[in-house]
């Protein structure tokens, strides 16, 4: 059962909330039933005191947990001196945090920005215009590869770049110059970089989130690696989920590249702000930052002090307390909890760190859907990608008694779907 707190909370249900968004907000959400007014560390409450344990932590974005008190005196701290200041002035929070997380991961510059889909469209403007200025591709032909599963956005350009036919029915025209190609395949990313003279760029998820936790085989990242150096094209990884420890490395990358073959490009973005403010960025080191002048591209919230104050604090957290190396401790115990489970529900398990899906068969008379809302009543929440796989990603300060909490919780849950799965054969 869901566990209950003597917390004062709203004196409002939370149907009436409910119907509050289900009258005044755009549906471009399915949200489970249940409304949220506190959380702490790995744990949130609904109106009515109900505890769940939060295994989604906002798509990795509460990667530091639930308002943890280092990012929100940061906040609080910088909201009494100053919020927006936008850059047609300097302010003392952005270089600070520029310098701070550029020397973390071994570049020279950031570029700040303010959504995750907004660093990658950066990522994309930045590659282009190199490609131009550097490489010397034709005037408007540059082109970028993606690979099939990927998700980045809902912009028009991130919708039309994908496979996903939800994200790109009834949106078009879209941007052209994107090829896509199957991910986890270096045979097809060659032959593109080989008929594309005008290609720019190669932009991926080391490993794919929203497709339902995709990992690549050992040696593909390395590979697209010595391609874009073999062909002259960038490699921009995708960390806007990925990143900033989810994966029990601080970034998700480190598990194939090292100092010396890095990405060309960086997307951060969720846990830059532990979930408080938006912030985004990409770095990149000043061969490719250069060619950006003032007035080739900017962002009213990018580098505001507010989200870098934020920033700084969330990210000095992820390190000061190693949240990472907690990550990969304790995704390992989750791992070998879901992979003990005997349950005819299961087809697949993955993981890597504290990022995990388990996937149930896809001929099932059961949904995703109808799992979330049975882990929902058991007292954990999530949410399911693609229909049939059920994304576990909890925050990265969660303990082993945590852990095994949250995977008896599944391991329940199974057999509840299992016996509904039952009921209507």
């Amino acid at each position: 059962m869901v566990r209950s707190s003597t917390a004062a909370f709203s004196t409002k249900s939370s149907q009436h909330y409910m119907d509050l968004d289900n009258h005044h907000v755009c549906h471009n959400y399915t949200a489970l039933p249940v409304v949220l007014e506190r959380g702490e560390g790995i744990f949130v409450w609904d109106v009515e005191g109900r505890r769940y344990y939060d295994f989604l932590a906002g798509y990795s974005s509460t990667n530091q947990g639930h308002c943890h008190p280092k990012i929100v005196k940061a906040l609080v701290d910088q909201a009494h001196k100053l919020d927006l200041d936008f850059q047609a002035f300097h302010n003392t929070q952005m270089g600070a945090f520029s310098k701070y997380i550029t020397e973390l991961l071994g570049f020279d510059k950031f570029l700040p920005s303010s959504s995750g889909v907004e660093a990658c469209e950066s990522a994309i403007k930045v590659a282009r215009r190199w490609g131009y200025v550097s490489k010397g591709v034709e005037q408007d032909k540059a082109s970028v590869i993606l690979p099939n599963g990927c998700f980045w956005g809902r912009s028009i350009t991130a919708s039309g770049a994908c496979d996903d036919p939800a994200r790109y029915t009834n949106f078009g025209p879209f941007t052209p110059g994107f090829h896509l190609v199957d991910y986890n395949n270096l045979e097809q990313v060659e032959a593109v970089m080989k008929k594309d003279p005008n290609l720019v760029a190669m932009m991926l998820e080391p490993i794919q989130g929203e497709a339902g936790v995709v990992i690549p085989d050992e040696g593909y990242l390395r590979g697209i690696r010595q391609l874009c150096n073999k062909y002259n094209v960038l490699l921009i990884c995708d960390e806007v989920q990925t990143g900033l420890g989810r994966t029990g490395k601080l970034m998700g990358y480190q598990w194939e590249l090292d100092e010396n073959n890095q990405p060309d490009i960086v997307t951060l973005g969720k846990a830059i702000s532990g979930g408080v403010t938006p912030v985004s960025g990409i770095v990149a080191n000043d061969n490719i930052m250069s060619t950006i002048k003032p007035g080739d591209h900017g962002s009213t919230y990018g580098g505001n002090p507010l989200g870098m104050a934020v920033a700084q604090a969330a990210v000095e957290c992820l390190v000061e307390e190693k949240m990472p190396e907690n990550a990969l401790k304790m995704g390992g115990i989750l791992t070998d909890r879901f992979k003990a489970i005997k349950s005819p529900m299961i087809n697949d398990v993955r993981s890597i760190g504290l990022f995990a899906a388990i996937e149930i068969h896809a001929d099932l008379n059961v949904s995703g859907a109808e799992f979330g809302k049975i882990l929902m009543n058991n007292g954990l929440l999530t949410k399911a990608t693609h229909e049939n796989a059920m994304r576990f990603a909890p925050a990265l300060t969660i303990t082993e008694e945590q852990i095994h909490a949250g995977a008896d919780i599944v391991e329940t849950s199974l057999k509840d779907l299992e016996a509904l799965h039952n009921s209507r054969k």
